[in-house]
């Protein structure tokens, strides 16, 4: 039996004739914020998938401001999808350079995206889903989180240090990415760990803190060995007061067996 997803998207995407590009319906409402301004707000965005690319929302053109809008002279070309001109965004006294773009013919082989633009996602001020914020890029249908509740042995080391042992671990699968352990907080011994600086944000799982290893007499310290979600997504609930660890900058063991880097 086909895959239900595969299924999905043979029957929902429409494909272009070079195989490089396919288009699917987004039934969630798009907005898109700059300057204190919705500049787009649709429920009639479409995904626009490209081979070796992340997920772009492409948003109809009646539902953008054009009135925030400055057209420039600037044009790049795609082989997958035509000759693209752009637009500056403009509200009141700031501007986003050639932060939207559109193709306005259809390339022979490609599809016809003329319908459509596009905004570069970190030149935004925020980007909402319904009414939920979503960072870093657009989130991709086709990827699945999962956090569940195990009872797998799990022991961390930093040199020969033991930094971490629980049974009651949460796993977290996310689509082609390898299994991430998390640990209860009360399962990390603290005193090792100096809290980081550093921030990341998952468009899936949330902003992300960091935890450094402070070293001892024998080991050395290990700048950004593991983070922790102080708030989750609702997809990723579960790992909120779990910390997890990098496998190339720790050892980790499961079960007795060494987690490969």
């Amino acid at each position: 039996m086909m895959s239900t997803a595969l299924t999905h998207a043979a029957a929902t995407q429409q494909v272009a004739e070079n195989g490089r590009i396919s288009i699917e319906p987004n039934h969630k409402r798009i907005r898109v914020f700059f300057g204190g301004q919705p500049v787009a707000d649709t429920t009639r965005s479409v995904y626009l998938f490209e081979k070796g690319h992340l997920p772009v929302y492409y948003i109809p053109r009646d539902d953008v401001n054009f009135d925030f809008l400055a057209p420039v002279d600037a044009t790049t070309t795609c082989p997958w999808k035509g000759k693209a001109r752009y637009w500056d965004l403009v509200v009141g006294d700031r501007r986003a350079e050639q932060s939207v773009w559109g193709y306005d013919e259809k390339l022979a082989d490609s599809l016809d995206l003329s319908a459509y633009v596009a905004f570069y996602w970190h030149r935004m001020d925020a980007w909402y889903e319904e009414d939920q914020q979503v960072f870093v890029h657009a989130r991709d249908p086709y990827v699945r989180v999962d956090v569940l509740p195990s009872s797998r042995h799990v022991e961390v080391f930093v040199g020969d240090t033991l930094v971490a042992d629980t049974v009651r671990p949460r796993l977290l699968f996310e689509t082609s990415l390898p299994v991430r352990y998390y640990v209860p907080r009360i399962d990390v011994r603290s005193e090792f760990f100096t809290a980081s600086d550093t921030r990341t944000s998952c468009p899936y799982k949330g902003t992300a803190s960091y935890l450094s290893f402070t070293g001892t007499d024998g080991t050395d310290p290990v700048e950004d060995a593991a983070w922790f979600y102080p708030f989750t997504t609702a997809e990723a609930s579960g790992i909120d007061d779990h910390v997890s660890f990098y496998p190339d900058r720790v050892r980790i063991v499961v079960d007795g067996t060494p987690v490969e880097n």
